[in-house]
């Protein structure tokens, strides 16, 4: 999807945006006498986009100026008299891409399809994404030849030609700073107390006019609709909505979800009587439904895309509703509970009484044995590729996906492509990415981007009039979460204990105290079930060369068969769901042009 297009015509340079997108707010134009900026998304808060994108301008267009990236979700373009800067924020949510050529920029756009357009595709790239799930946000390879990403948290700078001069990668501006004491200190309550802090902020500032949050009746989304309803009830004009959004079950597992649901949006309601919930009936949804659409037509292959349905179903309601942003608690997990990573920095640095005692707790508290403790978080974070290569030996037993992992070649994906292509580099990059030299920190970076299914999002924006956003995810929350000693984070038997003993004020009793929530396990099941003879005839006839060229198809049939059966683990299905979004994404491959998109408007420096 085209929201903002920059050119050069005649050694000069063209700034469009989106009408339909303008119009709904979702792209935001400033001018000044610095200079114009297109800001896709927000910065700031969602409620004053357009001083938040007036900010960006002032902040980026003095010349010399070396500003920390502000906090937001959003892709911008910034066109200045003698440079041109393209920049994202640090979550990246927003996609942004350039086509280059010996040095220079031909053009800049959101949609990587309109630029890739005739261009070969990149081998490498597939090779990269089918390492696992995070590799597309953080990977300047895209599926096209010539075609690069803006990198989350980079600004590019470009000549008003369009030649590359410099490309950096900045931090987000912290808007507070939290106290030493929690930072340094051992009591729960002072962790608790910055983490509260740091959530009701990036809460308030991705509030709307009319927003809606998804409440499933887990601690993590509910705390989220908690903090918003509290915000919109301190506000003296309560001209504001609250959408309460929540997918119901009626039958099957997900039907035990219902009573801590009800309990979550009563409790919501009390505090902002004027809440309006909104159910949506999801008992006729299965993983896979309309597979080759929600697959086929987004910008990338989306790894994400079998869940598709059940998230596109709540979009529909949000939008006919006309709520400007949705809020999920996606994140939570791997961001505000305890790092279990923690204990590889103790293995390493030579503690290893304490790790053996820490991981003794971990091991009771998750109902674990220590051997498997151990080796989840300190040998596999030190050995990752020859980890993965020693359990898939011992796990494989005649089957395709046993003991497959996150870097592991898939067994379907042809060998000869993977040693042309550098698969193995690529393993290495992703394993290095996820766990770096010190697992314990990249833990964060690495949870920014499997946390959320942002290309459904960003795919549907423009017939919704909203973007997905995730407070969990503010990078004011990771930075909170990044500096709070292990002893503070965890409490044996007790999940995400930071973030229960912040909301213990507004959490109802039955959600705080509840430390297991049902799995989506059954939509995917009922979906390979419904889908699984389409999913093999889709990959059997398939007809675009690379497919036959990367994959051995039968191998791959062979996968969904042993999924349907049960066979495998969420590391092993995930990798299966890649690939087929990628056999449907290159079957459904055509060039686009602009035309594609809905209108745009030229900017125009000096209007606002």
């Amino acid at each position: 999807m085209e929201a903002l297009r920059l050119e050069w015509a005649g050694g000069s340079p063209k700034l469009s945006a989106a009408g339909p997108m303008a119009r709904q707010g979702l792209v935001t134009t400033v001018s000044s006498r610095v200079g114009t900026a297109v800001v896709v998304g927000w910065v700031g808060s969602v409620r004053d986009r357009v001083g938040g994108a007036r900010d960006l301008l002032d902040d980026f267009g003095r010349p010399g100026a070396t500003p920390r990236l502000p906090t937001g979700d959003y892709a911008a373009v910034v066109m200045c008299r003698d440079r041109i800067l393209l920049m994202r924020d640090e979550q990246a949510r927003i996609p942004l891409y350039f086509r280059e050529s010996g040095g220079r920029v031909t053009a800049v756009s959101t949609s990587v399809r309109h630029l890739g357009g005739g261009a070969e595709l990149e081998p490498r790239y597939f090779c990269r994404y089918l390492t696992g799930n995070m590799a597309q946000p953080h990977s300047e390879l895209t599926p096209f030849t010539g075609v690069q990403r803006v990198l989350g948290g980079e600004v590019v700078e470009l000549s008003i030609t369009g030649q590359i001069r410099g490309r950096v990668l900045r931090h987000v501006r912290q808007a507070h700073d939290p106290s030493a004491q929690a930072s340094h200190g051992t009591v729960l309550g002072g962790a608790a107390r910055d983490l509260r802090l740091a959530l009701e902020t990036a809460v308030g500032r991705r509030m709307g006019r009319m927003t809606a949050c998804h409440v499933s009746g887990g601690t993590d989304s509910t705390s989220v609709a908690l903090l918003a309803a509290r915000l919109l009830a301190a506000r003296e004009d309560h001209s504001d909505d609250l959408v309460l959004l929540a997918g119901r079950f009626g039958r099957g597992e997900l039907a035990g979800e219902q009573p801590y649901l009800d309990e979550a949006v009563e409790e919501i309601r009390r505090r902002a009587p004027a809440a309006r919930p909104m159910m949506v009936d999801a008992d006729d949804v299965a993983d896979f439904d309309d597979f080759q659409r929600h697959a086929g037509d987004a910008d990338e292959p989306y790894a994400h895309a079998f869940r598709a349905p059940f998230w596109g179903r709540l979009h529909a309601a949000a939008a006919d509703l006309g709520c400007d942003v949705l809020m999920t608690g996606c994140g939570a997990d791997p961001i505000v509970d305890a790092n279990p990573l923690h204990l590889h920095r103790l293995a390493r640095t030579g503690q290893l009484r304490q790790m053996t005692k820490q991981a003794r707790a971990w091991a009771a508290g998750s109902e674990r044995g220590l051997w498997d403790v151990v080796c989840a978080h300190v040998v596999r974070p030190a050995l990752p590729l020859a980890t993965e290569r020693i359990t898939a030996f011992v796990h494989r037993r005649g089957t395709v996906l046993g003991g497959l992992g996150n870097f592991a070649r898939p067994r379907w994906l042809r060998s000869g492509f993977a040693r042309a292509h550098g698969y193995r580099e690529a393993s290495i990059a992703e394993s290095r990415f996820v766990y770096g030299r010190k697992p314990e920190e990249s833990l964060y970076d690495a949870a920014n981007y499997i946390a959320a299914p942002d290309p459904l999002s960003w795919h549907r924006a423009r017939q919704d009039g909203f973007f997905l956003s995730h407070p969990f995810l503010d990078p004011e929350v990771v930075a909170t979460m990044r500096r709070l000693p292990a002893e503070a984070t965890f409490l044996p038997g007790r999940p995400k204990a930071v973030l229960r003993e912040a909301m213990a004020d507004l959490l109802p009793s039955r959600i705080r105290s509840r430390s297991v929530k049902i799995p989506f396990n059954e939509l995917y099941a009922r979906g390979l079930r419904t889908h699984g003879d389409e999913l093999i005839d889709l990959c059997r006839s398939a007809r675009h060369p690379l497919i036959a060229e990367m994959f051995d198809v039968e191998k791959l049939c062979r996968a969904v068969r042993e999924a349907q059966l049960g066979i495998g683990d969420p590391y092993s299905w995930d990798r299966m769901n890649s690939s087929l979004a990628v056999v449907v994404w290159l079957e459904r491959l055509e060039p686009r042009s602009p035309a594609d998109d809905a209108a745009v408007i030229p900017v125009i420096a000096g209007s606002s």
